[in-house]
């Protein structure tokens, strides 16, 4: 799953990103609404994270002109505006959670994850193909009954293969899903990780090349 963070204060824009990611997402984060903007445009995120006051404006405003547009992404505002008509006005304006400064980042952590759930469509808690099984919830891979040990990236990609098994899923897919805009898209780490995982994946092989389209499961 990825995230887009949008928070002008750089120490707390970095503990959030680092957060995140130690949950296993993959995080985007920016200091203003234009680069915000920018990232909204060029990729597809499961929850995006706002800070209220930015140096260019109020959130509020930028995310109320967004839902206009028929854009349904879920929203967590993050705010020292904590009185209960600010809070009101954000969730009638386009947010979809609402969490005072200063916050618990487990907290934060928590309900970004919770409006991930909600903003996608429900897939089995369990993905199977073959004797592969991945629980989503346990974070766990077994082949044939064995727990398999994989990293967060790997579980991130695997997952995203199983989530669209039968399918050829792209490179710029799977790196989405595994990696951040840190990753250069251009570069072999999708190979390397799938190099990887389909040793620790066992035989007989799971993973197939589609040429021209990416790669399959299933």
């Amino acid at each position: 799953m990825r995230i887009l963070v949008i928070e002008d204060d750089e120490a707390l824009r970095s503990s959030v990103h680092s957060s995140l990611r130690s949950a296993g997402f993959a995080v985007d984060a920016v200091g203003d609404l234009r680069p915000a903007d920018e990232a909204l445009f060029v990729n597809a995120y499961d929850c995006v994270v706002f800070d209220r006051m930015l140096p260019s404006g109020d959130a509020l405003d930028y995310v109320e002109r967004k839902r206009g547009t028929g854009w349904t992404t879920p929203v967590l505002f993050l705010t020292a505006l904590g009185d209960p008509d600010q809070r009101v006005a954000g969730l009638r304006r386009g947010g979809d959670d609402y969490l005072e400064k200063p916050f618990a980042i487990a907290e934060m952590v928590a309900r970004v994850r919770s409006l991930c759930r909600r903003g996608r469509v429900p897939l089995p808690s369990v993905l199977r193909a073959a004797d592969l099984e991945l629980d989503t919830g346990r974070h766990e891979v077994r082949r044939d009954g064995v727990l398999l040990s994989l990293t967060r990236t790997e579980f991130a990609v695997l997952r995203c293969l199983l989530e669209n098994a039968g399918r050829p899923v792209s490179r710029d897919q799977l790196i989405r899903a595994g990696w951040d805009e840190v990753a250069d898209p251009t570069s072999n780490v999708l190979d390397v990780l799938l190099t990887s995982l389909r040793r620790k994946l066992l035989k007989p092989p799971l993973i197939t090349t589609v040429p021209r389209a990416g790669y399959r499961i299933g």
